[in-house]
């Protein structure tokens, strides 16, 4: 069911930012799917890795605020763009690959779901996702109802782990001493503290990074009403610090 799934997605869409599935093989119990070759591999692999030139190299503020609108517009494609509403339900570094210039392109669409734009609820039997990227309202719909802001909440949660360089639950830390990964940047950001710990920044690269983290903060409110579209994101990510209003606190 997961793979004609992503076939029956993927083979409807072409973006500069979702990745373009070539080709499929489905014969018995032998199934493939073909997809443009990424050399660069996932976005994952750079926010956490152990060798510091590499994550240094690429996750400049310059080219996380480029990553970041690049996901953002391949999202608002799917939400506004296909003739169907497409809610991916699996937003996270792994699932963003990096062609040969380092653009981003999402990709897994496994769990994706198919609904008509103006539907503004999906009925879900159960929660799909990641754990850590999985919108509260997946969970119990005492949060909202599922919809397209689901994905906009998981999101969030990867341009937080983008700008901190840090997993948002990380099983091998002891979950006593550690704070909540959101709760942290909203205090440093909150306080003016800067983010990026691994790196001298000039006042300009401090601001980016700044307006990355109200970004994300915006997008994992708990109410799904207080998240903004895709569309919203990427006005906030090409417009102004100055014009971004302070989130509230996102969680509970």
């Amino acid at each position: 069911e997961e793979f004609i799934n992503e076939v029956a997605t993927i083979g409807l869409i072409h973006h500069a930012n979702i990745v373009r599935l070539l080709g499929f093989c489905s014969e018995g119990t032998r199934r493939a799917l073909i997809y443009e070759y990424m050399p660069n591999e996932s976005l994952e692999k750079y926010i956490f890795s152990r060798d510091s030139s590499i994550s240094q190299e690429l996750l400049v503020p310059k080219k996380m605020i480029d990553i970041a609108l690049g996901i953002a517009r391949g999202m608002e494609y799917l939400h506004q763009g296909c003739n169907k509403r497409i809610l991916h339900f699996d937003i996270k570094p792994h699932n963003i690959l990096l062609d040969f210039n380092f653009n981003p392109k999402i990709s897994d669409f496994g769990l994706a779901k198919l609904c008509a734009r103006d539907q503004s609820i999906v009925t879900l039997t159960a929660a799909r996702g990641t754990m850590g990227y999985i919108a509260p309202e997946l969970y119990s719909r005492n949060f909202g109802g599922v919809s397209y802001k689901s994905d906009v909440y998981s999101f969030g949660m990867l341009v937080l782990e983008m700008v901190s360089g840090r997993r948002n639950s990380d099983p091998s830390v002891d979950s006593q001493n550690e704070v909540y990964l959101p709760e942290w940047i909203f205090e440093r950001v909150i306080t003016g503290q800067d983010l990026v710990l691994s790196r001298e920044m000039t006042g300009g690269e401090k601001e980016k990074v700044r307006q990355l983290a109200m970004v994300a903060l915006w997008c994992i409110q708990w109410n799904p009403k207080n998240r903004p579209s895709m569309t919203k994101v990427v006005n906030m990510l090409t417009g102004r610090l100055e014009n971004l209003q302070m989130p509230p606190k996102p969680f509970v």
